[in-house]
């Protein structure tokens, strides 16, 4: 397989955001995702978030998407909001090869930590970060308000 692992441009937008909504259709709450393509072209040209995508004849078949934040105990670091590869790629290493550029993007621009959240139900990608020797604290509970 020829995959090729780059930073997406405006070009790729309509990809990830297909992906993502694949990933809403998995986690049963496609009736949740509100954000619209065009909220994620201006959200892209904004710099709100910025992804690393997989290429395979030039589709895009997986991406991490991610964003600079803080911690108050840590300082700079990298929140990985979304990374999803397509049904039909996954269990190809896509999904390994992305992991590892999003922490060579984490440790070259020099992230003190990468964090992110998993569902409890998803047990492959539990297993995935637990390859990958990441650290899964079950005692924090998410909290939200939506508008």
């Amino acid at each position: 397989m020829s995959l090729t692992i780059t930073k997406a441009g405006k070009e790729h937008i309509p990809g990830v955001y297909a992906l993502v909504e694949e990933l809403a259709v998995y986690e049963k709450a496609r009736h949740e995702m509100t954000m619209t393509l065009n909220g994620y072209h201006q959200a892209f040209d904004e710099g709100q978030f910025k992804c690393i995508i997989a290429l395979k004849d030039n589709k895009v078949i997986g991406t991490c998407i991610y964003y600079d934040t803080f911690s108050t105990w840590k300082g700079k670091m990298l929140y990985l909001e979304d990374f999803v590869v397509l049904k039909a790629h996954r269990k190809s290493g896509v999904g390994q090869q992305l992991f590892d550029q999003l922490i060579a993007i984490g440790k070259k621009e020099k992230y003190s930590l990468v964090k992110w959240q998993v569902l409890d139900w998803n047990v492959s990608a539990i297993k995935f970060y637990e390859k990958n020797k990441s650290i899964i604290e079950k005692e924090w509970w998410n909290c939200k308000i939506v508008f």
